[in-house]
């Protein structure tokens, strides 16, 4: 094949033990005719490699997390690239509902020569000052944008024990929070003017591992799943913990569960959010949520 691949590996994912897996990659690439690896030195790198490698006509492979790859989306879409995906971040929650195969990387490498591609959608965060940014698993504000956050701020936990420890730590001083929501549905508009436990919209099935967030989300349908459970008492969370991890909080009587093309938020006070799994501190104001169909080719090995 006369396809050339650029590898853009980010050592810094799994809270740098990525960084290990450079050498094996590195020998790996021999099984591909045109492969190149280039390294992220910084944040932001990832998308200088993918806008210059793109240029050149190359299909890149976001070799890190679901961050790695939502920078790597950023910088490209919109243009005539394709985008594979060899996992070596802590979550890889993408992969989980649009490849759940788990090959090891030595077999994930040659495959990508003779894999096919799939048009994938995205969703799209519009921020009150104006600027914006492609999603290509989930968002969350308020609870999972804390947990996002001390998760990333505990470098010396790991895999789903961070997680858990992240949870009970954001639940002891965590209050629900303001929102003002508008759904755009097929079956009209939802509004809902009241504070909110957890906040999330996905593009995928899974966050943080294991959490179902949005069990019958469809990547190629043009649409966002929205997971929103209301107001509890912090008691309560466990029961809702062991719903999320089946997916089976869709069904409960203070979870709205919907698919829409667009969301309309606004929050009178900033709280965090996190977006495949990178953290925004500040989120506030009027936020627009929108599906952006099939906007992305990602590769699918066969």
């Amino acid at each position: 094949m006369g396809d050339s691949f650029t590898f853009i590996f980010n050592p810094a994912a799994d809270k740098g033990r990525a960084a290990s897996k450079a050498e094996s990659i590195r020998r790996s690439l021999t099984a591909l005719e045109n492969a190149s690896l280039e390294t992220t030195r910084f944040a932001g790198h990832a998308s200088d490699i993918a806008r210059a490698a793109a240029g050149d006509g190359a299909t890149l492979i976001a070799c890190g997390g679901d961050g790695t790859l939502n920078e790597v989306v950023n910088a490209v879409a919109g243009l005539p690239v394709k985008i594979g995906i060899l996992p070596v971040g802590s979550a890889n929650d993408f992969l989980k509902t649009f490849q759940p195969s788990q090959k090891k990387h030595a077999e994930r490498i040659p495959g990508f020569a003779r894999a096919t591609s799939r048009r994938v959608d995205l969703g799209r965060v519009e921020f009150s000052g104006g600027q914006s940014r492609h999603f290509v698993n989930s968002i969350g504000i308020g609870f999972t944008g804390r947990i996002a956050s001390t998760v990333k701020s505990t470098p010396w936990l790991r895999g789903e024990l961070s997680y858990a420890w992240a949870l009970l730590s954001v639940l002891v001083g965590y209050s629900s929070v303001k929102m003002h929501i508008k759904l755009d549905t097929a079956d009209g508009m939802i509004e809902i003017d009241e504070p909110v436990f957890a906040f999330s919209v996905s593009n995928g099935r899974v966050e943080g591992g294991k959490f179902r967030i949005s069990p019958e989300a469809d990547m190629y349908d043009g649409l966002l799943d929205v997971c929103i459970l209301k107001a509890i008492p912090k008691w309560r969370l466990p029961g809702y913990v062991l719903k999320y991890l089946k997916g089976s909080q869709i069904y409960d009587p203070l979870v709205i569960y919907c698919k829409a093309t667009s969301v309309e938020l606004f929050m009178p006070e900033d709280d965090v959010m996190h977006m495949d799994g990178e953290v925004i501190d500040r989120a506030g104001g009027a936020i627009g949520i929108k599906a952006v169909p099939l906007a992305v080719e990602m590769l699918y090995e066969l």
